[in-house]
């Protein structure tokens, strides 16, 4: 749904992530990288990869998005100087897959995706060769341009599509100091378009500098006599909605109400008055896509019961563990644009898979090192988006750890249900889905027989 190559940032309660995505290494971890911040020992073999010419590229694609002064991560890794005294730290957390936040699986499913930051094993290579040599600058001629990030309080997606066509915004609401989860359900009320319109694109944007940290995630939706769309739906890693051209969000005319659903966590100071703005790009007045999109669409995986209190089956005793499924049959064809799994801190993996008409079964995406901290949107490039006949199945698992191995697991002592608190559970994947008639089935199949026969 989306393009470009960035993570969708500046979104996240930051002492669930800062403390969780950086951390201090182990005295067993330090023995292997040194400590987290150190001086880094000038001894370099000539042929070692050096920062200008080898490591400021990889950093600055998959990074410095989040590492940078306004950014949600705890330094700035534009520069040198500010990069260097934590080479072993990145080093160790390179090495293990920790950062960049990526958390597919990278030998099943589809691979292509457009917003991948994760690095190949030849960049990892790279990064801990450097580290080791002594982490040498090498000639600063050889830097790349240093890339233009938008501040933290504009429009990311302006830059590329100019100023949103309509901003709405939430009522303001205090984030307490300190406590549990707060949560911020409420209606606004729209006064419309005159006529219909088509959406190119969404953003979420939190309050700056504040509300960025608070914030971890939140849904905006169009609300009007029993018509209901989904404007955006963000979360840590996640702040905006592009559609693929051709593609768009069927706006109503007339006055509606705008939806919020606001999910906080306090950081440790009382944010008074936050207020969340979402803003929405059109297309052309007159325009009419060629495919109606819904945007993401929640899909439970704890909700399998059809009466009564819903995920029944979501029990996980202490030091214990769960693994959930649940299948939709489509009753119409579709393509999927994305693959944005939800669960909270005992959450470790969730998959989706198409089981087709004839029997055959496709494994489309996995992540196996899920981790709450991030709700990461896994966008599909386009001529790999899954193109799904009518019949065929999803089947989505989830897995749970209630154990001490669970990493962000608060309390494995505990019986865990369902519920809305991070230290609760729940479980469901947000896919973006575009329908389609059978017409445009066959239209888009044929498209993808072509291009793959025109493949050397």
């Amino acid at each position: 749904m989306t393009r470009g190559f960035r993570i969708h940032t500046a979104l996240v309660a930051l002492p669930l992530v800062l403390g969780l995505a950086w951390g201090t290494p182990t005295a067993a971890q330090n023995a292997d990288t040194g400590p987290a911040v150190a001086e880094v020992a000038i001894s370099t073999a000539a042929d070692a990869p050096t920062w200008s010419r080898d490591v400021a590229p990889i950093i600055q694609r998959s990074c410095q998005q989040c590492h940078r002064p306004d950014g949600i991560g705890p330094m700035p890794l534009l520069t040198y100087e500010q990069t260097v005294p934590f080479a072993p730290l990145i080093r160790y957390r390179v090495q293990q897959r920790i950062m960049p936040p990526w958390h597919l699986d990278k030998t099943v499913g589809i691979q292509e995706y457009e917003n991948d930051i994760s690095l190949s094993d030849d960049e990892i290579a790279t990064i801990v060769q450097w580290a080791d040599a002594g982490a040498p600058e090498g000639d600063p001629a050889d830097m790349p341009p240093p890339v233009e990030y938008p501040p933290a309080y504009e429009w990311e997606l302006e830059a590329e599509l100019g100023p949103p066509d309509f901003v709405v915004r939430s009522e303001p609401f205090t984030v307490v100091a300190n406590g549990q989860d707060q949560w911020w359900d409420h209606t606004v009320e729209f006064e419309g378009l005159a006529e219909r319109r088509w959406i190119r694109a969404a953003e979420f944007k939190p309050s700056y500098p504040l509300g960025v940290k608070v914030v971890h995630h939140g849904h905006v939706r169009f609300v009007q006599d029993g018509y209901r769309m989904e404007l955006v739906g963000m979360g840590v890693g996640k702040r905006w909605d592009k559609l693929p051209d051709g593609m768009g969000k069927l706006l109503l005319p007339g006055p509606a109400q705008i939806s919020w659903g606001l999910h906080y966590f306090p950081i440790g100071t009382a944010v008074p008055d936050d207020v969340v703005e979402a803003g929405v790009w059109l297309y052309p007045p007159g325009y009419e896509p060629e495919l109606s999109s819904s945007g993401e669409q929640r899909h439970l995986i704890d909700g399998t019961f059809r009466t009564g209190p819903r995920a029944r089956d979501l029990i996980i005793p202490p030091h214990g563990h769960l693994t959930l499924e649940h299948a939709y049959v489509l009753d119409q064809p579709a393509l999927l644009q994305s693959f944005r799994p939800h669960m909270h801190m005992r959450g470790t993996a969730m998959s989706m898979e198409a089981i087709y008409p004839d029997g055959r079964r496709e494994m489309l995406s996995r992540v196996d090192q899920y981790n709450h901290n991030w709700q990461i949107a896994y966008i599909y490039e386009d001529d790999v988006q899954p193109l799904l006949p009518k019949g065929t199945v999803l089947l989505f698992h989830s897995q749970f750890d209630n154990s001490a191995n669970n990493p962000i697991n608060p309390d494995p002592d505990q019986w865990v249900l369902f519920g809305a608190r991070g230290v609760d559970e729940m479980s469901h994947a947000w896919v973006g889905v575009t329908y389609l008639t059978e017409e445009d089935y066959q239209r888009l199949l044929r498209e993808r027989t072509r291009l793959a026969s025109d493949e050397p």
